[in-house]
């Protein structure tokens, strides 16, 4: 079971939004999914169709993590529904929800034996091909507790200044807290979002993380996407969103995809 954390130190970059894509094109293509959402705002929960309340949350879970089974407290995502009757049965894709109650663990000053929470509620589950767990923007407890479960980073940036010297510091973490916590811990790549092709900001930009990143760039780079917060707020998969800008997206994440598992 392949266990991703999304996450970036900037917030505003899109990190839900690569999530739910990744969701999306996984459920698509028959990859058996959890996510697992640690924001305390709880946008993946409500992007992928589900109803507040339902389910146990995942702070309610860390609490108990000794004594839960993930899998008696997941919830179907509504997205599966956007499927043909046909594959329902078979298709996957199952959330832990997110709630504020998940701020009690964003401490700066967390515990070694609370970072492992998240772990001890994944070991022994099965069923799933791929865990994505969507980050707070912070490198306080709930990002640690995330990156001690994971065996994979997904950095996702945007092409600014502040955005590139976030997932710099964010890159000198990952490897600073896998040498101390986390062996099985890797960086899977950077997935470039929100970028312009009329900006000269955005090609400067993006010709330093090519520099710097080199092979950690991840292709294709995700444009902005003038339906991307319509398709977000109507809570859809963008995979059965109509129109050509819709397919062009849900394309590059299938490409992403495809890279990642």
């Amino acid at each position: 079971m392949q266990i991703m954390s999304v996450s970036s130190l900037k917030g505003g970059v899109g990190k839900t939004s690569v999530t739910m894509g990744l969701a999306s094109a996984a459920l698509q293509r028959g990859v058996r999914t959890l996510v697992i959402d640690l924001d305390p705002h709880a946008d993946s929960t409500t992007g992928l169709a589900v109803s507040r309340g339902a389910g146990t949350e995942a702070g309610q879970l860390l609490r108990d993590a000794k004594k839960a089974q993930v899998t008696e407290h997941t919830v179907r995502s509504g997205w599966v529904d956007f499927l043909p009757e046909e594959e329902r049965a078979e298709a996957v894709l199952d959330v832990v929800p997110g709630s504020a109650l998940s701020a009690t663990f964003d401490r700066p000053d967390i515990r070694p034996r609370d970072m492992r929470r998240l772990r001890t509620l994944l070991e022994g589950v099965t069923g799933y091909d791929l865990v994505l767990v969507d980050c707070p923007p912070s490198l306080a407890g709930l990002t640690r507790i995330a990156w001690a479960a994971s065996t994979q980073v997904l950095l996702v940036a945007e092409p600014s200044l502040f955005s590139v010297a976030g997932t710099e510091r964010t890159m000198r973490a990952i490897r600073m807290f896998s040498n101390e916590y986390a062996p099985q811990l890797t960086q899977a790549g950077v997935v470039v979002n929100r970028a312009r092709a009329d900006s000269a900001e955005h090609e400067y930009r993006l010709l330093e993380m090519e520099r710097l990143y080199k092979d950690k760039l991840m292709l294709p780079v995700l444009e902005e996407n003038a339906y991307w917060q319509q398709i977000q707020g109507a809570a859809y998969p963008v995979h059965h969103w109509p129109g050509d800008q819709a397919r062009d997206l849900a394309k590059s994440f299938d490409q992403l995809l495809r890279q990642l598992v």
